[in-house]
This record gives C-alpha cells, structure tokens and sequence, in this order.
C-alpha cells in the first residue's frame, strides 16, 4: 500500500537535525582540541618555564651573600644557605663552594657540547630541557653565563673576607661599578628577565588565541545544537500531532 506525505519513511527535518547534531559534535571535538594545544603551550611550556625562572630565588642567593657579609657571628650559616639555593638553581652533585666555581664550568662546556647531557640538575637544567620558543634557547644559555660571573665574584667576595679585607670585600660586593658584583647581579637579573619576556609572552598569546578559538568555536557549536533542535521539533510535529 503507497504512503501518503504524511507517512514518509525519511524526515527531511530530523535528517537536517541529525545533521546539525553532528555538525555540533564535530565542532566541539575541535573546540576541545583547540584548547588542549593552547592549553599546553600555556600551562607546560610558557608557565612551567616561569615558574622555573622565579627571581625570587636569585634574591635568595644575593640576600645571603649580603647577610654573610654584615652577621659575621652567622656567617658559616648563610654560607650554607647561599650554597643549598645556588645548588637548587644549577645543581652539581658533590658540589661545595671551594669547587662550584670549576665543575660548573666543566659540566657547562660538556652541556654545551650535548644539551642531553644531563651533568648538572636545578631550576635552570628544567628550564634548558623546556626550550621550546624562538630566541628562548640563546637567552637561557645568556642567563647560566651571567649566573656563573656572578658565582666568581662571590669567592672574590669570601677570598677577601678570609684575608681579613672585609671593609674591600663590602665594597666589592655592593658595587654596581663595571666588574663588581652588584654590576654582574644585575646582568644575571637583565637576562633572567628576556628568557622570562620570552616565556611570558608566548603565555600570554596562548591565553588570547585560546579565547578567541573558543569564542568563534562555540558559537557555531551552540547554534548547530538549537539548530537542531528547532528542526528536531519540526520533524517530530506532525507524528505528534497524530495523536492527540
């Protein structure tokens, strides 16, 4: 027996509902995947690498060679400390201070050599196994140098304490003239602060693309879904309508 029109076998509506329902699916499985990826290169590629860049532990370390200076009564204590957080910003096992000086030296030229030679651990080995932005590897490796100048001035630092030149090892150490220890300080701070720039600008277009791709996304994904239920509703009227 033929169908009449109010009988078809294929709704129209609900073909186009189903149709939107996928559109919406498609949509949001790219929306997700948009925002995984921006996600990432916010959270584990920018951000990781500014947590591993804190200035606050640079202060730390300069803190405790002002301390060593001005409380003789503590100075074998902030020694210590100067030590336990230079090791935690460029670890070398074994380490102490008479020979910081030269395994850093060593372990950086073998780095250098072979970024996977993993000869020395810290904040800034986190950093160099995180490069991932243009310019980021260059100005990391800036900031290790800057670093180990600064390392050298502090055993000038102690070298003239020990020799009982505290009054030149004040001075020295306070210094912002070129070559004195304020001065080099304040170059390791210059290039910790690019490699941060670096960093926290790919943070911040992360965070702006991964906005605007779900803005755009978004939309498109809720308009399929009241597009499809709008027509859902329309295909399903007239089989409604056979039962009141």
């Amino acid at each position: 027996m033929p169908c009449d029109g109010n009988h078809r076998v294929l709704n129209p509506a609900l073909l186009a509902a189903t149709a939107c329902g996928l559109t919406a699916l498609v949509l949001g499985l790219q929306l997700l995947t948009a925002s995984a990826e921006q996600l990432k290169i916010a959270r584990r590629d920018a951000f990781d690498s500014l947590v591993a860049l804190s200035r606050a532990l640079a202060y730390d370390v300069n803190a405790d060679e002002s301390r060593y200076l001005l409380d003789p009564s503590r100075r074998s204590a902030y020694e210590q400390g100067f030590l336990a957080k230079s090791q935690q910003l460029y670890g070398i096992q074994g380490a102490d201070l008479s020979s910081y000086d030269a395994k850093l030296a060593d372990t950086w030229a073998r780095y250098r050599a072979d970024h996977e030679d993993r000869v020395f651990t810290g904040e800034f080995r986190r950093e160099l196994d995180n490069i991932t932005f243009a310019g980021e590897r260059e100005a990391a490796e800036r900031t290790v140098e800057a670093y180990a100048v600064y390392q050298r001035d502090d055993r000038t630092i102690r070298s003239l304490v020990a020799r009982g030149k505290e009054r030149e090892a004040v001075a020295f150490g306070i210094s912002w003239d070129r070559g004195k220890s304020n001065a080099h300080f304040g170059a390791w701070m210059k290039a910790l602060d690019d490699v941060t720039t670096i960093n926290q600008t790919a943070f911040d277009n992360a965070v702006r693309d991964g906005r605007a791709s779900d803005t755009g996304l978004l939309s498109w994904v809720v308009g399929a879904l009241l597009a499809a239920g709008l027509l859902t509703v329309l295909g399903l009227r007239p089989r409604l309508a056979e039962f009141r």
